[in-house]
């Protein structure tokens, strides 16, 4: 078997423009949700904004695509989505306006794509963080997103949705109930406004424009839910114990996050506020002052500031992990490459194995070159965690074996890793769109 010889899937075709028979379908697979969890959408400075214009989205559930797709019906639109969401359903996805990506590459075909887009007087959707948030807070976004705006020469436009991480996060995806969720679409350039700033300013703006944590809006808006599950798969994320400081073995169970190691425990309310159970602290090795954390997001940046720490010692590193790899060269399937090992350092992924036949397979993807990586939790339903990496002709999802590692900590790493030698004055290749 020679992965290099698969059927590839083609990026460079251009962008269909949504068929007419598709349209009322896309507003009618969009409405129940909207509906169902209320969503309140609130818009500003778009008094006479017609296509064509950028739209830059938040993205932390699939409920993103639904409220988008209400706010800007009936006008056309084209998507800028991941290769998987095309597995079984390219010419669906063509046709209602996907356009394809590999996350996190250099894409030059794309920049011509969302042209013509443009071209054809239509919406370029773009999910700038290009993944789910993995704590409802706003992910890494790509340097290169001002540099695109300003070529499109058009409005832009930002819809920031709240309440769909804490609906439905990417650690466990079952629906809490929401209602209402909120979401606001302003234009924050015109034409003008675009000649008139620098790249840099663009930029600025938009992060701006991103800034937002769904757990302080939910708890802001006293929105409780009603699931008792709510905690279950939290510990995908918050995978380091600030109690003994132990790694990877964090596990969840109902309203319920601990540690494995040293029995310390935490109690997730209604409202996903965390309070540490006093009574589970016996075991407890380190020292706990000011870790008492009951946000969410604050956990979470501890750990990264752990990871940060790391990297600027020189001594983050993975170690070899044992994985089994698999590749998605096109929409069709994913095909099984083998079996082999991973390591992600300081200088980067290397993944190597041997398929089947005993033919050899490798990647390496350089720290300096690589701003942000995709990761999955429970990948399916039934493959485990994973990072997905990817060139511009292929994505391999790399599966971890055992529970020395966390996706969530490599994904830190890899953000971590990149800024740590833009910090050093060496200069990485410019990140792609994502």
């Amino acid at each position: 078997m020679d992965h290099k010889n698969f059927e590839r899937f083609d990026m460079a075709k251009p962008p269909v423009r949504t068929k007419w028979y598709l349209r009322p379908l896309t507003i009618l697979l969009s409405l129940p949700d909207v509906w169902k969890h209320r969503a309140k959408i609130t818009k500003v400075r778009t008094e006479g904004l017609k296509p064509p214009y950028v739209l830059l989205c938040n993205h932390n559930a699939f409920m993103d695509f639904k409220v988008a797709t209400k706010a800007i019906y009936p006008s056309r639109a084209n998507y800028v989505v991941a290769i998987d969401g095309f597995i079984g359903r390219e010419n669906l996805l063509r046709n209602v306006g996907c356009i394809c990506k590999r996350k996190f590459t250099n894409d030059i075909v794309l920049v011509r794509q969302l042209l013509q887009v443009i071209k054809n007087g239509d919406i370029a959707v773009i999910y700038p963080e290009a993944r789910y948030s993995l704590c409802g807070t706003t992910a890494v976004l790509p340097e290169s997103i001002g540099k695109l705006c300003r070529l499109l020469k058009v409005p832009v436009v930002t819809m920031i949705c709240h309440g769909h991480h804490v609906n439905s996060p990417f650690w466990n995806l079952h629906d809490r109930g929401i209602k209402p969720t909120e979401a606001e679409m302003t234009c924050i350039f015109t034409p003008e406004e675009l000649a008139e700033s620098s790249v840099d300013e663009i930029n600025r703006k938009i992060v701006e424009m991103f800034q937002y944590d769904d757990f302080a809006w939910q708890k802001e808006r006293g929105i409780a839910t009603k699931y008792t599950g709510h905690a279950e798969g939290l510990h995908k994320v918050l995978y380091q114990c600030p109690a003994c400081r132990t790694e990877f073995r964090m596990n969840s169970k109902g309203m319920k996050l601990f540690c494995e190691a040293c029995g310390e425990s935490w109690t997730v309310s209604p409202l996903s506020e965390l309070s540490r159970d006093e009574a589970a602290g016996a075991a407890t090795a380190g020292d706990t002052k000011g870790l008492d954390f009951t946000h969410i997001p604050d956990w979470y940046e501890w750990e990264r500031a752990n990871v940060r720490a790391e990297v600027e010692a020189g001594t983050y590193s993975s170690g070899d992990l044992e994985v089994h790899v698999d590749s998605l060269p096109n929409a069709k399937k994913f095909v099984r490459l083998g079996n082999g090992t991973m390591r992600h350092d300081m200088t980067g992924f290397h993944v190597s194995g041997t398929d089947d036949e005993g033919n050899p397979f490798s990647m390496e993807i350089a720290a300096k070159t690589q701003y942000s990586v995709h990761i999955e939790y429970e990948y399916l339903g039934k493959f485990g965690d994973c990072v997905d990496l990817n060139t511009l002709e292929d994505t391999w999802y790399t599966y971890p074996h055992g529970r020395d590692f966390a996706v969530t900590k490599m994904a830190l790493a890899t953000e971590e890793l990149y800024f740590y030698y833009r910090r050093q004055a060496v200069k990485p290749c410019k990140p792609g769109l994502a």
